[in-house]
């Protein structure tokens, strides 16, 4: 395998797990929010209708455009190092 390939593919995990930690960061933060305020049982399940409503609409298509932009820059790779 050549070099340039495992740098670019060191760079785009690096990339994946700084992305996944920044959403965690953000989770975790709206997490302690909700807690400062004092969350009832009413808070938390309006906000998890709210949830099902909009992830369909915004979170699943934000996704879906992740793994395909991934899935083709893998197969792009593969492609290049096939031959």
């Amino acid at each position: 395998m050549s070099m340039g390939l495992i740098i670019f593919l060191v760079i785009l995990f690096i990339a994946a797990m700084g992305g996944t930690f920044f959403a965690f960061k953000q989770e975790e933060d709206k997490m302690k929010k909700y807690e400062e305020e004092g969350d009832s049982f009413e808070d938390q399940l309006r906000r998890s209708h709210e949830y099902e409503t909009s992830s369909l609409r915004t979170n699943v298509p934000i996704q879906l455009a992740i793994y395909g932009i991934t899935i083709t820059v893998s197969l792009i790779v593969f492609a290049i190092y096939v031959f």
